[in-house]
């Protein structure tokens, strides 16, 4: 598998577990707030680390590290990506998955063969304003719809998040994006931070008071509903 970034050690990836982060390169969308504009537009320009140099690292730090964390760009456009799921979870080690959710049967046959133990899909807004959220005008979002039924039917522990942008969203359209996830087991809203890599520029991020509006609606469906890099 190509891989285009690796962290040793994270405390925040993997909620609950001291893990490693492992990047993969290249994306199907283009959301204007990315904040890995160089793992999404342009990968091959990375120097790439052998996947037999990551693995050699996980073996030697087995008892000590508990879990891996898959992210992107989008790890589901990796051909090989169950392959080398299935040598980490050989190692022994929890294996958390992050996704935007537009290849659902990947990511159901990931959960299907076990390969995954927790997976975060990234819910770029409500529905009519998801193409623009995701900076691509023509997309299925019956495949947005299928993943987060994937996900909420239970098999691995899941969650979904949205990065909050002000200047993409709204503190309205969150009432829909609460119905779009209604029922589902938590529902993470994040603080959009600045990063040198943001695909486009001119974005901020809302006040905190404008969170916990946001928050207050999500939780009209959702019960378990938290913010995060709010500060």
């Amino acid at each position: 598998m190509k891989i285009y970034g690796f962290q040793k050690t994270t405390l925040l990836d993997y909620p609950g577990h001291v893990a490693a982060t492992i990047f993969t390169g290249g994306c199907n969308f283009r959301c204007p707030f990315c904040h890995n504009g160089g793992l999404v537009l342009c990968p091959d320009q990375i120097r790439p680390i052998e996947e037999e140099v990551v693995l050699a690292y996980l073996k030697k730090r087995k008892g000590i590290l508990e879990g891996v964390c898959i992210t992107g760009g989008e790890p589901t456009l990796q051909p090989d990506l169950k392959e080398f799921l299935r040598k980490v979870k050989a190692e022994g080690y929890r294996v958390k998955l992050d996704t935007n959710g537009y290849n659902p049967r990947i990511t159901g046959e990931i959960m299907e063969e076990g390969l995954a133990d927790y997976v975060a899909m990234d819910v770029k807004a409500s529905l009519p304003n998801y193409a623009r959220a995701a900076g691509c005008p023509d997309l299925d979002l019956s495949r947005i719809r299928e993943s987060i039924g994937i996900l909420k039917s239970g098999r691995v522990s899941y969650e979904f998040r949205t990065t909050v942008v002000k200047g993409i969203h709204t503190v309205e359209e969150f009432d829909a994006v609460g119905q779009l996830l209604e029922g589902s087991r938590v529902y993470y809203l994040q603080s959009f931070r600045h990063s040198g890599e943001v695909l486009q520029k001119g974005f901020c991020a809302f006040l905190p008071d404008e969170m916990e509006k946001i928050a207050e609606m999500a939780r009209k469906y959702i019960d378990k509903v938290e913010l995060r890099g709010v500060e």
